[in-house]
């Protein structure tokens, strides 16, 4: 057991002065480039305030570093989960494509069906977007309360810029 420890203790301060060598340089090289490259929040398009001066209550979609966060979009007319679909992913796909980004580099969806019976024809219409070769990860949900507007889906994304 002595000999176990005596390796164990070698070994976490070989590790701790591994770090102190190298990995403190990087730190605070790192640190440095932050707070020269300093992150900043965007709206597109530009956050406008309201008719009473008062700032919006969100923005349609906001990047912060190389992400872009797209709010929900649905569908407010008649039609079926398809036309629904189609509507909305065209949509977002414009969006994508005004912010500097695309379809292509979606790496987050969230669909919300207000009915998941619709669930196999969302899919359908869902499946001929060319999400490019790694498609991105997604939750699909239906809420219980529905979704605002009479809209039968919704979908909001991240993707990288």
């Amino acid at each position: 057991m002595d000999q176990k420890q005596s390796r164990r203790g070698l070994l976490k301060n070989a590790a701790k002065a591994a770090v102190v060598a190298t990995g403190g340089a990087m730190m605070t090289q790192s640190a440095s480039a932050k707070s020269k490259d300093k992150l900043e929040k965007k709206s597109y398009p530009p956050a406008k305030p309201s008719a009473d001066g008062k700032p919006p209550m969100y923005s349609s979609a906001v990047s912060f570093g190389n992400l872009l966060f797209l709010a929900g979009v649905g569908a407010h007319f008649e039609g079926t989960i398809e036309q629904h679909t189609q509507h909305v992913l065209d949509e977002l796909k414009a969006k994508l494509e005004s912010a500097g980004s695309s379809i292509e580099k979606v790496l987050k969806v969230n669909v919300y069906l207000n009915d998941l019976k619709d669930y196999a024809a969302m899919n359908k219409v869902y499946a001929t977007t060319n999400w490019g070769a790694v498609p991105p990860v997604r939750t699909t949900v239906a809420p219980a309360a529905g979704i605002p507007g009479n809209s039968l889906i919704e979908i909001d994304l991240i993707a990288h810029l």
